[in-house]
């Protein structure tokens, strides 16, 4: 499969819309808004190669704020090249994936030689798959699959040798409300992906990890090789994680965030049809339309290929932001 457009391509909005106003307010990722405040970094994390007893403590973090042993974690670059060095794991087979969600994870099966599966119901999953794929909360649907189900589908892919991959990028955002498998993967038949991307605003650290039985994350280890994230993404990581107090102020900040959107969009009649954490998705036959009205205004929103009907809005970043969303909506009549 060709590589796929994902939300934060700037580059094509202006190709698009070469006269729209800006700066551009890019509400296509699903991204926090609010980042966390970057600390200072040692020199050495840009001049020497990564110390295994730093990887250590960055995966021992990791590991507590999880709820997982350290040991069963594994970091990466970003959840693709995880996901790839999952998938690369197991020998080809059939793969079902729950959608309609993030592409990326069916490229990768794609390239793993697995055969895809794409079905729409949780129970589906286990019919006859050896690999069930789940984005929990979804995108960009923001539906949440209950703990009890998928560890019930863990057991079931047990018993056949398969694997059930979790992917929870969004998860941080739900706190202890967000049944996460983080802390039952022991059975060796579940392996979560979590990211620090999303949750904390820093998609460009480029920091995820892997959550699987020892056994499994030690072939995970192997596969991806010595200095798997760089020194930089180490240190921002380990405080970044630890720090409990920003994260409770960063859920109430985006709850807070989503209440706005909720308010802005049924000021405007619109009730969306996804609601995740970090961004609100609607459904309607207007949405090409509206993303061409929000687009000329200077506002790039995320468009599905697969699913043309979609479109997710992210959450603005400041008052600018919000006003200029809401002057472009004020004249838009959407139909759903």
């Amino acid at each position: 499969m060709p590589p796929i457009s994902h939300g934060g391509d700037l580059d094509d909005a202006r190709r698009l819309f070469p006269d729209a106003p800006t700066p551009w307010i890019d509400l296509s990722t699903g991204i926090s808004p609010f980042a966390y405040p970057v600390p200072a970094i040692a020199a050495e994390s840009w001049t020497r190669l990564p110390e295994a007893g730093d990887l250590a403590a960055l995966c021992r973090a990791a590991a507590s704020a999880y709820g997982a042993e350290a040991g069963e974690i594994v970091a990466g670059s970003g959840t693709q090249p995880l996901m790839a060095a999952v998938l690369r794991l197991l020998p080809p087979s059939r793969a079902a994936i729950l959608g309609p969600t993030y592409a990326e994870h069916e490229r990768l099966c794609c390239q793993a030689g697995h055969r895809v599966q794409h079905v729409t119901m949780p129970d589906q999953l286990g019919e006859d798959a050896c690999i069930a794929i789940v984005v929990n909360p979804n995108n960009p649907t923001g539906t949440l699959v209950a703990r009890t189900d998928l560890l019930a589908l863990g057991r079931q892919m047990a018993r056949r040798d398969g694997l059930l991959i979790v992917d929870e990028a969004f998860m941080d955002s739900l706190g202890d409300a967000g049944q996460s498998l983080g802390g039952h993967v022991d059975n060796g038949a579940i392996v979560v992906l979590r990211s620090v991307g999303k949750f904390y605003g820093l998609a460009g650290l480029r920091l995820s990890f892997a959550l699987a039985a020892r056994p499994v994350a030690e072939k995970l280890a192997a596969a991806v090789g010595p200095w798997p994230v760089s020194g930089p993404a180490i240190a921002v990581g380990r405080q970044a994680l630890a720090d409990i107090d920003w994260q409770s102020e960063q859920r109430a900040r985006l709850h807070e965030a989503g209440r706005r959107m909720d308010d802005l969009l049924a000021e405007r009649g619109l009730e969306p049809k996804g609601v995740g954490p970090l961004f609100r998705t609607l459904r309607g036959q207007s949405v090409p339309a509206l993303f061409e009205s929000l687009g000329c205004a200077g506002i790039w929103t995320r468009r599905f290929a697969f699913d043309p009907p979609l479109l997710r809005l992210g959450l603005p970043s400041g008052e600018m932001g919000w006003r200029r969303l809401r002057e472009a909506l004020s004249g838009f009549s959407f139909k759903s």
